[in-house]
């Protein structure tokens, strides 16, 4: 991979502001399955897909800023916010269709792919399948390296777990709840950084059509043991690609050492550290994620995607290099897990 971090383009960048009417939901059927989306500004294509249970609103503070130098599209996944919620496979994989369709309907042929947690699955999978559309990737938190997950996530993956979240919304629970919260964050605890957040993902679950994606999504991943799916056996693939991990050193979902294990087993990318923040740095330090996005897609080129150098790849098969003992145990651990 290329890396230039000090180079700026020669070319004047054109800042324009961005209308509220842009930032608002707008809408796609594809396969004949609506598809919500948010779409603003002009320039260099940028895709930024959210985590589980999550929806496009989640980067709303940070969409005006970034659509001042790129065209931003920041959909709804399938079974999330205000796109349809069918009864349909919800894997990575396709997920991964699903975006590439989108834009296809938009008439982007290529974008730098932004993923958060379980979209940084989808955007790490879009690139294993659309190389030659993938201009780079910016992994924020995310999901697909080691096994370990935030326990609570493990047990949603359980039977029952509908009546659980059901239950959240009861009478009372939210208060109990709230009151839980505040304890772990006076506490000071990893997971008291993440709660509000999480807390907010549970209340974007209104009815039981919206629970039920949910939970067909998160088994697609994640069983009582952990990560079901892995990029580790495949990251060697990213070889050209500029590719930036972004990580929050209080993670309490996805650990921040897979973080290290993704940045040893992709030649060349680059990992910045948010001290502080939990599992959505870019609600954390919004400021700093901007720039860091800003930053890297203009001093890096776009991946430059060849037949050949796909097939070279693929037969030289995953380069043997130096790893940390925990990167190896992942290694080990891929070959019962897979992405496709």
């Amino acid at each position: 991979m290329v890396d230039v971090p000090h180079r700026r383009p020669a070319r004047t960048v054109r800042l324009r502001s961005v209308g509220d009417g842009e930032l608002e939901l707008q809408y796609r059927t594809v396969h004949g399955y609506r598809r919500a989306f948010r779409m603003a500004g002009e320039g260099p294509a940028l895709v930024l897909i959210h985590g589980i249970g999550d929806s496009s609103a989640t980067w709303g503070e940070l969409i005006p800023d970034l659509a001042r130098t790129h065209t931003v599209i920041a959909p709804d996944l399938l079974g999330h916010g205000a796109s349809d919620k069918p009864r349909a496979d919800y894997s990575v994989a396709a997920y991964a269709n699903g975006v590439r369709d989108l834009l296809t309907t938009l008439g982007i042929e290529s974008a730098t792919l932004v993923g958060h947690s379980l979209g940084g699955g989808v955007a790490m999978q879009f690139a294993y399948q659309f190389p030659e559309r993938t201009e780079r990737l910016i992994l924020v938190s995310a999901g697909g390296v080691g096994r370990e997950v935030n326990p609570v996530l493990r047990m949603v993956s359980l039977p029952g777990a509908h009546l659980m979240l059901s239950s959240l919304r009861l009478p009372g629970m939210r208060r109990q709840v709230g009151l839980a919260v505040g304890l772990m964050k006076l506490l000071d605890t990893d997971l008291g950084q993440d709660a509000p957040d999480l807390l907010n993902l549970v209340d974007a679950l209104p009815d039981e059509t919206s629970r039920n994606a949910f939970i067909r999504t998160l088994r697609a991943v994640v069983d009582w043991r952990g990560q079901v799916v892995t990029m580790l056996d495949r990251c060697y693939l990213t070889e050209g690609m500029p590719t930036m991990l972004l990580w929050g050193d209080r993670d309490s979902v996805v650990p921040l050492r897979h973080a290290f294990g993704a940045h040893e087993a992709m030649p060349g990318s680059r990992l910045e550290i948010f001290e502080g923040a939990g599992h959505f740095p870019f609600h954390a330090d919004p400021g700093r994620f901007v720039s860091l996005v800003e930053e890297f897609t203009a001093t890096t080129a776009p991946a430059d995607w060849s037949r050949e150098h796909w097939r070279e790849l693929l037969c030289e098969g995953r380069p043997g290099m130096p790893l940390s003992r925990s990167t190896e145990r992942d290694m080990r651990e891929a070959s019962e897990r897979s992405a496709t």
